[in-house]
């Protein structure tokens, strides 16, 4: 996962959201003006067996055969919630000039409808532990237990739930690659690296754009189950989709998860949702964790040979999955 924005030079117009079909507003809002609509429970238990899963195919760089392996994997999960599943497949010149295979995972629920909400993450991992604290480690590949399975994991329990208790919008769930093959930090330049960053979104944003793709709004998951991880509102994400971000944050409080989520603004990441706002319109948010202290504001595993299940903490995939869930549940009751 990416980097901070210290410095954002251009954020284009601000796309207006009429967020969850205008019922709530997001000025003046307080938690307990959220009714709650019936919703079924988010199993961490199962996320976090989804993630065991994701490591145990080893790490997901894009080409080799854990990532193949894992895609299968990702696919038949999704077709087993009802999804319509298909594969997006492109190569995606990275950093240093060579080009690496690129596969975003698709899986569509109510296809049928046209309206929809816009569920993703990335799936790929980093080959470089080029954060860890041993130098020894930088050009070994993470297992990404946090940065990229976590996201997914998500994902695909929220969509178990959504086959348990249907709703009738349509929900898109995408798993984006080549998001984590930024250039990496022992890399000398003077040059913005930005553009080496979440080239499967990119690729999938710049398709959408041709296609005329809508959704009413979109979140994306990233490292959403590590210990002790706070998710501060981001600003890229209170540029472009302020009113979900307002209610999502104000639902967590509600549900009691108000820790996971503090109202407090948090960096700019350069991250997947980046270019779905940027270049298909469709207002995005991304819960990405924001730490106060330590080696990195991503948390004490990112980029490093620590990022494996032992560091998962179920009760944060449970804060972010239930408050999720129970935003979509909240949305198609309006």
């Amino acid at each position: 996962m990416k980097k901070p924005l210290f410095i954002i030079a251009t954020l284009s117009m601000f796309f207006t959201l009429s967020a969850c079909k205008g019922r709530h507003r997001a000025s003046n809002l307080k938690a307990d003006t959220i009714a709650m609509a019936a919703c079924p429970s988010f199993n961490e238990q199962n996320a976090f067996n989804d993630i065991q899963t994701q490591c145990d195919f080893g790490p997901r760089v894009p080409g080799t055969q854990a990532w193949k392996d894992c895609s299968a994997w990702i696919e038949e999960e999704f077709k087993k919630t009802g999804c319509e599943v298909s594969i997006q497949e492109t190569t995606v010149k990275v950093w240093d000039g060579s080009t690496v295979p690129c596969r975003n995972i698709i899986a569509r629920m109510n296809p049928e409808n046209t309206d929809r909400l816009l569920l993703c993450a990335h799936w790929d991992t980093r080959p470089w532990a080029d954060n860890d604290e041993n130098e020894q480690k930088h050009k070994e590949p993470i297992l990404g237990a946090n940065d990229g399975a976590s996201g997914v994991a998500v994902m695909l329990e929220i969509a178990r739930q959504l086959k348990t208790q249907p709703i009738s919008t349509g929900v898109d769930f995408i798993c984006f690659d080549v998001e984590d093959m930024g250039t990496p930090q022992w890399v000398n330049t003077n040059e913005d690296t930005n553009n080496t960053w979440c080239l499967g979104s990119t690729y999938w944003a710049q398709q959408a754009a041709k296609d005329n793709y809508h959704a009413r709004f979109g979140i994306l998951f990233d490292m959403v189950g590590g210990r002790g991880a706070q998710f501060a509102m981001e600003g890229i994400s209170r540029h472009y989709a302020e009113p979900v971000v307002q209610l999502l944050w104000h639902t967590a409080h509600q549900l009691g998860y108000g820790h996971y989520f503090p109202l407090k603004d948090g960096g700019y990441v350069t991250d997947d949702h980046l270019p779905i706002n940027q270049i298909v319109g469709v207002p995005t948010l991304d819960i990405v964790p924001h730490h106060e202290d330590g080696p990195s504001s991503f948390g004490p595993t990112w980029h490093t040979a620590k990022d494996t299940p032992e560091n998962i903490d179920s009760n944060t995939l449970k804060a972010v999955g239930q408050s999720v869930l129970q935003l979509i549940y909240n949305d198609a009751a309006e």
